[in-house]
């Protein structure tokens, strides 16, 4: 089982803890964690870019010259795509670009994703993560106790509103609770800061 240190919020060593072999200690599947974050980054498309094709264009009913006799190409609509203001030939249309992917494929890749930030020791592991009262100032300090001076993902084992107010206005720093954690949120932030006790969430849902 992999082992790393357990920190409190004054940045100080105060033991280790041991992490699940089969969430934290896996190789990770580079390919699995691709399509993960694909299936994400897709969900979060709004899907609804538009444009006219030639049957919606207003106007262009009446036949803009007769058909022979002129000497200029044949027409039969000023709304054609080769016209100005015409209708656009296979332009985007409305449509989802969501996909599924199977539960096991999922669950492969938020372990790859945890086990790698064990594996770059690019994770935090903090005994307790309490605040008084929501204040920026005090959630600062706790990461320049703890060194991190890069993108930060702060999660613990249920949705804080005190710690979450405390760490929105941090550029970099984003707070999810632990049913809430995801491929592209651990892959996207450099640190991954969480509780011992959001550990042990984690490891009974994907052990």
């Amino acid at each position: 089982m992999p082992k790393v240190v357990l920190f409190n919020v004054g940045g100080s060593e105060v033991g280790e803890v041991e992490l699940s072999d089969t969430v934290f200690g896996i190789e990770p599947n580079v390919h699995v964690m691709n399509q993960a974050v694909l299936l994400q980054r897709a969900s979060l498309r709004r899907g609804t870019h538009k444009v006219k094709g030639r049957s919606e264009v207003r106007g262009g009913g009446r036949k803009p010259w007769k058909q022979k006799g002129t000497g200029r190409a044949r027409q039969g609509s000023i709304r054609s795509p080769q016209w100005k203001g015409g209708g656009v030939v296979f332009g985007p249309t409305p449509r989802s670009y969501t996909f599924k992917l199977p539960k096991k494929v999922r669950r492969l890749a938020i372990k790859s994703a945890l086990s790698s930030k064990v594996i770059g020791n690019d994770i935090i592991v903090l005994d307790a993560l309490t605040l008084n009262s929501p204040k920026t100032k005090e959630f600062a300090a706790i990461l320049s106790n703890l060194k991190v001076d890069r993108k930060a993902l702060i999660v613990t084992p249920a949705y804080d509103d005190t710690v979450a107010l405390s760490a929105r206005n941090i550029p970099g720093v984003k707070f999810v609770a632990a049913d809430g954690i995801n491929v592209l949120d651990v892959l996207l932030y450099d640190k991954l800061i969480i509780t011992k006790e959001a550990v042990q969430k984690v490891e009974e849902v994907f052990a």
